[in-house]
């Protein structure tokens, strides 16, 4: 069989050219070709339209190179977690575009397949579909997406054989696997290169039939940035967080499989047992997600889609970002616990875009709550500044409408009982005068012992 030239990350950054559409490969920077992007960011290459779920971190991966000014374009899905990406984009810097995650990962595959495009439910009604062609298509509204490719696409593996077969590792097969069938030239960085025959054919994720050039070279905790050890992740459980996460926890039942939103929905993982018979999803690609280790990070373990080292439970799976949110837009998810910024009367939810902030960091929100068969909403009562976050009609910029189903804040518990917005229950310590204060939206009420 032919065998797949192996080169240094020196000669894989001088196949990239100025102007070029380049795929990045990576969640967070677990699974990022980050020596490959050092390297191209020591050459003279400017213009580059960079596709990726995220611009690196601050000076690591494709963070360097936006520093060195080689980045004109971007398009992704969580800017934010880059604060100077962030301000290349206020700045104009930089151009950019924001799409839905499952969106992106799903644009990419289209292009690999030589598809123009497809339908989605996705930020149907929201401001990222504005100015977009729509369908109704059995009763639900349409978003048309365009495919996606590029020039060139940067992935990162851990095994390879000489004829560029190729296995990834826990959840680094992310955006991997897709960015490599839709690229005109591909390089994909790996941890070994094995002889031809060494991988077992099932076991192989990428067919060498897609990659053109291997670059071996090792990785360590440096290139993983926050995802390196657990001590860096910046969890935080405060006493009212962790009120909240107990409390959607109440929510789910044995069998359900559940993905949780960033924030104080991570925190619902540590209260999980095995008694609880519940299967946590994450977007980037995996089913049985336990609680977080003691120590360690993301060389030993999987991360979840807060980019935190998570262990896994037995029976669970890693799989990429494309059929991760297959299982969404499919109905296989059973709930979303996610966080918010406005819930209306109407149940829909803005959650991604805080007042004043650019329109930089959707990630998988719109599409989790838009497919999810149920949405579970937990935020504080009021905003920072006072502000009801429970509200007749959000003027935030909506993240899915109609969806919501239940929401938990420190207060109360609100479901939509007949599509009607209605208090259900009141937290320990709270009274149906706090909540009649702190809420501006009109809600039933069906609490024992009241009408």
């Amino acid at each position: 069989m032919k065998e797949i030239p192996q080169i240094t990350p020196r000669a894989a950054a001088a196949l990239v050219r100025s102007g070029d559409r380049v795929l990045v490969g990576g969640f967070g920077m677990t699974g990022n070709p980050t020596q490959v992007l050092h390297a191209l960011a020591e050459t003279d290459v400017r213009g580059l339209t960079y596709i990726a779920n995220n611009v690196g971190e601050p000076g690591l991966g494709g963070g360097r190179m936006l520093r060195n000014g080689q980045i004109s374009r971007a398009i992704g899905s969580f800017f934010t977690s880059n604060p100077e990406a962030v301000a290349a984009a206020q700045s104009g810097e930089i151009q950019f575009e924001v799409m839905p995650q499952g969106t992106m990962v799903e644009a990419i595959r289209a292009g690999g397949a030589g598809l123009g495009g497809f339908y989605t439910p996705t930020a149907a009604g929201t401001a990222l579909a504005e100015g977009r062609e729509t369908k109704w298509i059995g009763g639900r509204e349409h978003v048309f997406q365009p495919a996606l490719r590029a020039d060139v696409a940067l992935v990162r593996a851990w095994s390879a054989d000489k004829t560029g077969n190729l296995v990834y590792r826990m959840t680094e097969q992310n955006f991997n696997r897709v960015m490599a069938t839709a690229a005109d030239l591909v390089i994909a960085e790996v941890e070994e290169c094995l002889p031809a025959g060494t991988l077992p054919p099932e076991s192989i994720h990428t067919p060498g039939c897609f990659v053109d050039y291997l670059v071996p070279v090792q990785t360590s905790a440096a290139d993983l940035g926050t995802s390196a050890t657990i001590e860096d992740s910046g969890k935080r459980a405060g006493d009212v967080r962790m009120r909240l996460a107990r409390r959607a926890l109440a929510e789910l039942k044995p069998g359900d499989i559940v993905n949780l939103g960033v924030g104080i929905p991570t925190l619902v993982a540590d209260l999980i047992t095995p008694a609880h018979g519940i299967v946590l999803h994450t977007e980037n690609g995996m089913l049985g997600v336990g609680p977080s280790p003691e120590s360690g990070g993301a060389m030993e373990y999987p991360v979840n889609a807060s980019k935190i080292p998570v262990t896994a439970l037995p029976g669970s799976s890693y799989f990429d970002s494309a059929d991760s949110f297959a299982m969404i837009r499919g109905g296989h998810v059973d709930a979303a616990i996610m966080g918010g910024l406005q819930v209306d009367e109407q149940g829909n939810l803005a959650n991604w875009a805080a007042p004043g902030r650019p329109l930089l960091g959707v990630g998988g929100a719109m599409d989790l709550a838009s497919g999810a068969k149920r949405l579970i909403v937990t935020m504080t009562h009021a905003s920072r500044d006072g502000q009801p976050k429970i509200v007749p009609r959000c003027t935030l910029p909506l993240t899915a409408t109609g969806a919501v189903d239940v929401v938990i804040t420190e207060l109360a518990v609100f479901r939509f009982v007949g599509k009607r917005l209605t208090l259900t229950e009141l937290m320990p310590g709270a009274t149906l005068a706090e909540v009649e204060a702190g809420t501006s939206a009109r809600f039933g009420i069906l609490l024992d012992g009241c009408c």
